[in-house]
């Protein structure tokens, strides 16, 4: 069965604290949407001249899978909708859907509207005949549906059915406060399937009680066809329905068909989406998130590598996410052993076409001279402070330094940091002060020599080596920082060592890299350096790798 999928991330995720889209934004979330294989896109609201030009701006946008569509309201009490200019300008929008609201709870109609029962349902009815007659597909949101139900379960009801009978082709019915718990959603909307037969009923939920995604899987299983959410639940007050979740769950979990094939972008999907919003990345997110599938256990590592179903309810690459391990006191060689693997496929019996063949490496095993030389590195590492539970991509260069497989890209000659304190003054904490760098690499014969600024030391180093590496690796382009940490490892004040872990990202994957010293400066040298030397170690292989298919 087809489970439509609207997403609303540009409009209810948009009333989130925090969340804010640009045009060029908002194209960005529409084409990863639509490469994800949902149905409807809310695209947002049109209120202004801003809006209107946005709209205008998709017109020949050409989607492969998904319908745009404009949100509004009913008309105003009193009015003709005809007359109404929100929904004039929706009417005109060059999308093929329109998504109105409007009362379900006869309290709210009475008190916030300030409207009578009959009133409101004709704004409903001639709201939505209006938007039918200028050509648009018409999407009901019932607001306030549950809590209507909950004080006259006829008055909504009623609204149900002078939309359908209006000629809307989805009614949703709205936990508009997100105070509903999932069995009361299941039995409302199954009495409301019970009297619609055939019809499409929708479920839209909000996750004031950490439950949207059950509440919504519950009407799903009682007659709900249409669910709509937002991209990490983002959305007014505690959010709304996560999509991340509910898509693998639906369609992985209960057998219906939410997005196809293309589930297997859910995880690029979620980053990109992310990163359009400027949130930082909930790596610890079901299904999609970066711990999803890691393990840290000796013992789940162990399994895992018997069998994945041991510790993985599904498939990580079924949702393009990726299994990993991390490396630390409760590892044990195993964790090693895989990452090793991954270095040297060779080693690795799994990866062979032909495991019996003569000409190839030996299985690697725990008892490897280049596993105890690598668990002996990473061990004195960690004795100095290197913590990779964390910085993934640290502990793959750190591997490859011990395996003698580490390339160096590049090789710092000189760097020189100067903080300008006169745009401030210790007292007044909310000035930056500002930092620049000279920085002087050699790439193979070549040297180069160049500056950056920045707000802060450590920002101005990143803007050198960057704008020094550019002309030799231009993917470096699309990299940036999106998190900076530093801790103090003892306690020798001002003299103690410090840990810096870094984040970068370059639009599609994230990955993290430390480093350890007394001069904080340095530490945040190894940690940059990393992340660079492995984005451009990936690029390299990649490269390899394609070249190696074409010859096939």
């Amino acid at each position: 069965m087809k489970i439509e999928i609207l997403d609303t991330t540009l409009r209810d995720g948009a009333q989130g604290v925090g969340v804010e889209f640009s045009p060029d934004d908002r194209r960005r979330v529409i084409l990863a949407l639509d490469r994800l294989g949902v149905s409807y896109i809310e695209a947002g609201m049109i209120a202004s001249e801003q809006d209107a030009a946005f709209f205008e701006s998709l017109r020949d946008l050409e989607l492969e899978c998904a319908k745009l569509a404009v949100f509004t309201r009913t008309a105003r009490v009193g009015t003709d909708p005809r007359d109404d200019e929100l929904l004039r300008l929706a009417a005109a929008a060059p999308v093929p859907a329109a998504v109105i609201y409007g009362k379900a709870q006869l309290y709210q109609v009475t008190e916030v509207l300030g409207a009578t029962a009959e009133e409101n349902l004709r704004l409903i009815r001639e709201s939505i005949r209006m938007l039918r007659d200028a050509g648009k597909e018409v999407i009901f949101d019932a607001e306030h549906f549950f809590a209507g139900w909950a004080d006259s379960p006829a008055y909504a009801m009623q609204t149900v059915d002078e939309a359908f009978e209006a000629g809307a082709s989805r009614v949703v019915l709205c936990d508009t406060n997100g105070g509903m718990l999932p069995d009361v959603v299941g039995m409302v909307t199954e009495a409301v399937a019970k009297r619609h037969p055939g019809r499409g009923i929708g479920i839209h939920c909000h996750n004031d009680l950490g439950m949207a995604e059950a509440a919504t899987v519950s009407a799903v299983l009682s007659g709900a066809c249409h669910v709509q959410g937002t991209v990490g639940g983002v959305g007014e007050r505690c959010g709304n329905a996560d999509l991340d979740t509910l898509i693998p769950v639906l369609q992985l979990k209960l057998g219906f068909d939410c997005a196809g094939p293309r589930i297997s972008r859910l995880t690029e999907t979620a980053r990109a989406v992310s990163d359009a919003a400027n949130r930082t990345f909930d790596e610890s997110a079901p299904f999609v998130g970066g711990y999803a599938f890691t393990h840290k256990a000796g013992a789940h590592i162990d399994g895992v590598r018997k069998d994945p179903a041991s510790f993985e309810h599904i498939d990580p690459a079924a949702v393009g996410n990726a299994r990993s391990t991390v490396v630390s006191g409760l590892s044990g060689r195993a964790a090693l052993l895989d990452r090793i693997r991954a270095l040297l496929p060779e080693t690795d019996p799994c990866s062979r076409s032909d495991p019996g063949a003569e000409g190839g490496s030996e299985p690697l095993s725990k008892d490897d001279p280049r596993v105890i030389r690598a668990a002996a590195a990473i061990r004195e590492r960690e004795a100095a402070g290197f913590d990779y539970e964390e910085a993934s991509a640290s502990l793959t260069l750190a591997l490859e330094e011990a395996l003698g497989l580490r390339e160096h890209f590049f090789e710092l000659l000189s760097l020189k940091v100067l903080v300008d304190e006169s745009s401030g003054t210790p007292e007044a904490d909310t000035e930056r002060f500002s930092a620049s760098a000279v920085i002087k690499i050699r790439v193979g014969d070549r040297e180069y020599l160049t500056a950056g600024e920045g707000n802060g030391p450590v920002n101005a180093i990143d803007g050198a080596l960057r704008r020094a590496l550019l002309r030799f690796y231009p993917e470096l382009e699309s990299v940036r920082l999106t998190d900076y940490r530093v801790r103090v490892l003892d306690s020798k004040a001002t003299a103690s060592a410090v840990r810096v872990a870094i984040s970068s990202t370059d639009g599609r994957r994230v990955w993290r890299t430390v480093g350890v010293s007394s001069d904080i400066i340095n530490a945040s040298w190894q940690a940059l350096r990393d992340s660079v030397e492995y984005v451009l170690a990936n690029s390299r292989k990649k490269t390899k790798d394609s070249a190696f298919q074409n010859q096939q």
